[in-house]
């Protein structure tokens, strides 16, 4: 699995509720979510994302409180993944649940600037700056992969358990 897109990057420490701000928490519509993406971290956000660009942060990306509308809004906004130097422990499991692709890469945050394209490879564990610069990388679990590439745990479970 690859992806190539612009990277928006931010800080340590964003929080669900800077994600999905919970005066927004009345719907779980995705669509609507995604308009609500980013909100109290960088007003506007979902207005400058374009489908396939890449979110970049520091540690602790998605800390807080647990909430799915979280990795729903980002991805319902057309991020194809996330890399962050490493990811509160519930919301990386709500991503992947939800088919959305994260990867932890210590050091990233300083590599990659605003508007960067980056290429981004799962199954070879590689991020690939516009310099040519390859960051290692752990490949994604088969399992996982094989999750995000059917769109999410229950699509997953539907296609291959079903019946069983």
């Amino acid at each position: 699995m690859q992806y190539t897109g612009t990277a928006h990057v931010f800080g340590r420490d964003v929080n669900t509720d800077e994600i999905v701000p919970a005066r927004y928490l009345t719907t779980s519509e995705a669509k609507l979510l995604a308009s609500y993406c980013m909100e109290d971290a960088r007003p506007g956000f979902a207005k400058t994302v374009a489908r396939g660009d890449i979110i970049v942060a520091g540690g602790n990306f998605g800390c807080g409180s647990s909430r799915e509308h979280a990795p729903i809004a980002i991805k319902a906004a057309g991020v194809s993944c996330v890399i962050a130097e490493s990811f509160a422990r519930i919301f990386f499991r709500n991503a992947i649940n939800i088919g959305m692709p994260i990867i932890e890469c210590p050091g990233i945050a300083a590599k990659v600037k605003e508007g960067d394209r980056l290429t981004v490879d799962l199954t070879a564990g590689a991020v690939i700056l516009p310099s040519g610069e390859r960051l290692a990388v752990p490949p994604f679990p088969p399992f996982m992969e094989g999750i995000v590439r059917e769109g999410g745990w229950m699509p997953y479970l539907l296609k291959h358990h079903a019946g069983r």
